[in-house]
Formats: structure tokens, sequence, C-alpha cells
């Protein structure tokens, strides 16, 4: 973060204080889908460490470890073990997204199963794939493939991941193999998710691997993500060369990144400026890279970052955007210098996470002039009944609709997730999923009250869900 992004933050908060109020009762009403633009991509998103099921990479090994305290890693000491069997049962997944009436499917591709060992492709793991993308575009289902979801082969990890610059040379490579041996079938991708919370949980909370907590390495690693967002971006645009939906481009290579409303607690100046620097860093560091091709990333008192990146610039033909919540920020002195938390009286989702869809349409608006269009590639909710799931789904597609009938360019909408999976840290508690998985039953997938809601939209966007 710079210290023109920080005045930047600030300049965007203060604008922020006539923030909108959604009335249910319009939500309720409202024909969701008939004011998304013909063409919108409508679909799920999932990770394959999350549903494909016994991957070997860095997150199996720190499933099974603990912290210094003998805490263990995961909450509820779950590992993520078969998962959803994506694997092995992608057939039903496509029939699931044929419910829901789904034009798009946004999924990840294992890095650790494609490669590993340095330098050794699996073809087996390749074909499994390259079955996926052709299934789905049979299927009428556009493949969205994101290359980087959170995962590192063991041998990348063992020399230390995206500490190590040789790792930006090694995810370029892995991209383009992964462009060459898909592309003939694939348009949609996105090189790495969500950049600044895997530098953040990894580097500075410690809550996911490798564990550390160091302000300054987690600035580091979040300037070598967007390295190698640019390396990648190269790589698949050189490897890509097939347009397979027939619109005359061959690739559509955008960054997925994660965003939240932060809010001061207070009006004071302390809360003020530091909910300033916290949206610097979280949500305004990484976009401002991709418009200016420089990476500004400045932490007081732990490290100043000031670097231009070839190929940075233009890198992106869309911007990914993962929407979930808002953040109240209190001024403290943790190594984030904020106390994050929910007002008493807000309504949450079951993990504890503010519900606001609003934030989303703040979102869509801030980022309508970064030169490229927009995509909502993940939102949803941790919801255990599934009973407020429907709702949820509604209320942030309005938000999208609103944004589009105000002339933000927004291409397609991902809900987060297609099914239950692991929830990382979380395990298997949360329950994100359109379809409910029952893992005491074989992973048998079932329908909760939002797929009818996502099916209603689908049919007011014209789409034909199967029944």
């Amino acid at each position: 973060m710079s210290r023109r992004a920080l005045l930047l933050g600030l300049t965007l908060l203060a604008g922020c204080s006539g923030r909108p109020s959604f009335d249910p009762a319009t939500i309720n009403a409202a024909p969701i889908g008939q004011g998304l633009p013909r063409g919108f991509l409508l679909g799920a998103s999932t990770a394959s460490h999350q549903v494909e099921g016994n991957n070997q990479n860095d997150w199996t090994d720190w499933e099974t470890s603990s912290y210094p305290d003998g805490s263990p890693h995961i909450h509820d000491r779950s590992v993520s073990g078969i998962a959803a069997d994506s694997w092995n049962r992608f057939d039903e997944d496509i029939a699931l997204l044929k419910q829901l009436g789904a034009n798009a499917y946004r999924f990840s591709v294992e890095w650790s199963r494609l490669e590993p060992e340095e330098g050794k492709w699996n073809e087996e793991a390749f074909a499994r794939y390259r079955q996926w993308v052709q299934a789905l575009r049979a299927n009428g289902i556009e493949p969205n493939v994101t290359l980087h979801h959170f995962t590192l082969p063991r041998w990348v990890s063992a020399w230390g991941g995206w500490e190590n610059p040789a790792t930006v040379d090694a995810f370029a490579r892995f991209s383009g193999k992964v462009a060459e041996e898909l592309g003939e079938h694939v348009d949609w991708w996105g090189t790495i998710n969500e950049p600044n919370v895997y530098a953040v949980f990894g580097y500075m909370d410690g809550v996911w691997p490798p564990g550390k907590q160091s302000t300054g390495i987690a600035a580091e690693v979040l300037a070598r993500l967007l390295e190698a967002h640019a390396r990648s971006a190269q790589e698949v645009r050189k490897f890509d060369t097939t347009d397979a939906d027939g619109d005359g481009k061959a690739s559509l290579i955008g960054l997925v990144h994660h965003v939240r409303v932060f809010q001061p607690a207070t009006g004071s100046t302390t809360d003020t400026v530091v909910t300033g620097l916290t949206d610097s860093f979280f949500n305004q560091s990484v976009t401002e890279a991709l418009r200016t091709g420089h990476i500004s990333i400045f932490v007081p008192g732990e490290i100043t970052i000031e670097r231009d990146v070839p190929g940075l610039k233009g890198s992106a033909d869309y911007l990914g955007i993962n929407y979930y919540t808002r953040d109240h920020i209190r001024q403290d002195f943790s190594p984030s210098f904020s106390h994050k938390y929910v007002p008493e009286g807000r309504e949450t989702n079951d993990l504890g996470w503010e519900i606001y869809p609003e934030g989303l349409y703040l979102f869509l608006k801030r980022y309508a002039n970064l030169g490229v269009p927009l995509v909502v590639t993940e939102n949803g909710m941790d919801d255990r009944t599934g009973e407020r799931r429907p709702y949820f789904l509604r209320s942030h597609l309005y938000a999208v609709e609103r944004a589009v009938a105000e002339g933000v360019p927004v291409l397609g909408y991902f809900h987060w997730s297609l099914m239950d999976n692991f929830e990382w840290a979380e395990g298997y508690e949360p329950r994100f999923g359109l379809f409910r998985v029952d893992w005491t039953a074989g992973q048998a997938r079932q329908a909760t009250p939002a797929v009818q809601a996502f099916r209603d939209v689908a049919r007011n966007l014209g789409l034909t869900p199967t029944p």
C-alpha cells in the first residue's frame, strides 16, 4: 500500500458515508435474472483441494499437524481426505450444474496432481481434467479454470513456497503447460485466487500454511503473487491459441481478488486512519497494481515495496471479485493494527460473518472504471440449515443487477459453492453448498432450498434447468 493508496482509501471511505440500504420487500418481489445481460455467466465455484479428494500437498501436511500449544490447525480436527470425491464423481457434478440451469462452472486444477515432482507431469491427471472441460462444454457449460487456489506441491513448499522467487518461474511454466493441455476447450482462466487472503492468513495471521506471522513477509508474498499473475498470464496467452466458444477470443484471463467492506467503528481519527490502511492494503493495492503495472505496498514501521513489474499492466482481461462480508474496524496494537468485529444485532452467517449484500454493489461500483469488466467469482454463506441461503442468493444478485443497471460491466456471477466442501481451517462444519453433501453417507449430494432460487434466476435469464 502506497501513501497515495492510503489517501485513496480514506477518500473512498469518506465517499461511502451515504451507504445504500436494500429493501427486502423489493428484493423478494423482483424478477431476479431479468436485469442481467444476455450472455451473462451464471454458475457456481469450487476449488480442487476442497472437493476433489485425496490430494497430497502442503495443506495435506498442515491438516495433520498442530500449533506449538497443541491445538489443531483445523478447528473441527478433520482432514480433507476424500472431500466431496469430485475426482471420481464429476459426472454427478455436471448433473447438479444442469439441474441449476448454470451455464458456467469455475473450478481449479491441482498443481500437486499435475506436477507431483518438479518437471515430472502426470499425464493421467491431465487426461482427467481434459475429460472434465470437454464434458462441461458438451453440456453447454463454460469452464472457468483457476490455476492456483491456495495449495502448493510439497516440492514447492519445501523450497520456501512463495517466499522463493523460483516459485514464480515454476508457476509460469505450470501455467503454460495447463494452457497447452486444456486450452482447446477452455477460454476463461483465473491465475491466482485471492493473493491478499493467502498472504494475510499464511504469513501475517499464521493460520494457514506455512504458519508464519510477519507483516513484512506477508507484503513480500503479496507482491510475488502479483508477479506470478503477470507471468502466468503471459504463458497462458502463449499456449492457449484456440477459441473454444467461437467469440473471437482464445483466452480471457483474470486475477481473482477477495474484497471486504471495512468500516470504522467510530468517527475517531485513529479508527478512520487504521481502516484506511486496512482497506488500502487488502482491497486497493492489488487493483492499483493491475491498473498501473507498479506494485506499491507500504506498511508503517515494517516495509515499503515499490516495484515495476513487466507485463503486469494490461495482464487482466477481467477482474474476479470474491465478496462475502463487512467488518467494522477498531484500532489496536496487533500485527494488522486493527481489531475486526461485527456489531451486535447484525445478521450473520453461521461463521459469524455479517450478511451485507449492499457491499457487493459498493465494490462493483468502486471497480467499474478499472478498464476491464468484472466477474463475481465467489459469493456465498455458511448456512447449516440451508433455509436462509435463497434470500442471500437473491439479494446479492439484486446487487449485481443494480450495478449493471447503472452501467457497471459485470459479465458473470458464480455462487460459492456448488456443494459443501472442506472449508480450509474451518474443516467440514461450515455449509456453503447449493447442494448439501452427506459426509456420513458416501458424499451423497442433496439439493438445498437455494437450488430452486437459483433455477428461478436461470429461467429469468433465459436458461433452461433440467427437471
